[in-house]
């Protein structure tokens, strides 16, 4: 389960655990479409991953997914990593304020 909480910046989406929910595109070679995977783990687990993963020249990347899910992909093939916090996304046409 999770709520959201107000920032300075905005919004973020917290776990009930009082992790912060990421998202993170993946951008994999020869792959036209990014990969956007929604994860309870932080961003410095992700890039940890990722950098394990490089480490070995058949190394895989293994991201957890927040439905229990895994995305594997092989570290050789990403082309990028985008880590975000997870935006509340607004609704309607009315113009936001910061």
């Amino acid at each position: 389960m999770r709520r959201s909480e107000r920032t300075a910046g905005g919004r973020r989406d917290v776990m009930d655990d009082g992790s912060s929910a990421l998202q993170v595109r993946i951008g994999v070679q020869n792959v036209p479409k990014e990969l956007v995977v929604d994860t309870a783990q932080s961003a410095d687990e992700v890039t940890d991953a990722l950098s394990d993963a490089l480490a070995d020249p058949s190394g895989v990347l293994v991201l957890k997914d927040r439905r229990a899910g895994r995305i594997v992909i092989p570290a050789a093939r990403v082309g990028y990593l985008e880590i975000s916090e997870e935006e509340q996304r607004s609704v309607g046409f009315g113009t936001q304020y910061a």
